[in-house]
């Protein structure tokens, strides 16, 4: 008999777009997980922890359709995290915030998560961009999901 045995993982992506303090779209999908991270976790479960944690949130240009190939995020513009919470067994809440003064002037159209080493660990492409504006603020979660 033969056995088929699999991890897999996958995420989930929300954010919140505020107008001058006033919530003008809330935003929830699954996201790609790319081979960067796969290959990241299967260091750190060999001990090998060093820059492997998640650390920064990417916002970028490109609206090319996700691939588990990809490995940068175009014109990033990236921050560290905020911090992260565990909702359930098996899941971790990666937080983050883009305030007004923060990346004006780009026309947001996909995100990612990076690790400490600037691996890109999963991406994120909106169909409509988000004009980045010094009244607009971006707050949102990714959760993983082992």
């Amino acid at each position: 008999m033969k056995t088929t045995e699999r991890f897999p993982v996958r995420g989930i992506f929300e954010l919140t777009v505020k107008k001058c303090g006033k919530v003008i779209e809330r935003y929830q999908d699954d996201n790609l997980i790319v081979n960067g991270a796969r290959n990241q976790a299967a260091r750190l479960f060999a001990g090998d922890g060093v820059n492997r944690a998640i650390a920064k949130i990417a916002f970028g240009t490109s609206g090319a359709a996700p691939a588990v190939t990809d490995t940068v995020i175009t014109d990033a513009y990236t921050k560290a995290v905020s911090g992260f919470e565990y909702p359930d067994i098996g899941q971790v809440q990666t937080n983050w915030v883009l305030n007004t003064n923060e990346n004006n002037g780009m026309a947001i159209m996909e995100f990612g998560l990076l690790s400490e080493d600037g691996t890109l660990l999963c991406r994120k492409v909106r169909e409509n961009p988000i004009h980045k504006g010094d009244d607009i603020s971006i707050e949102g979660h990714w959760t993983w999901i082992f």
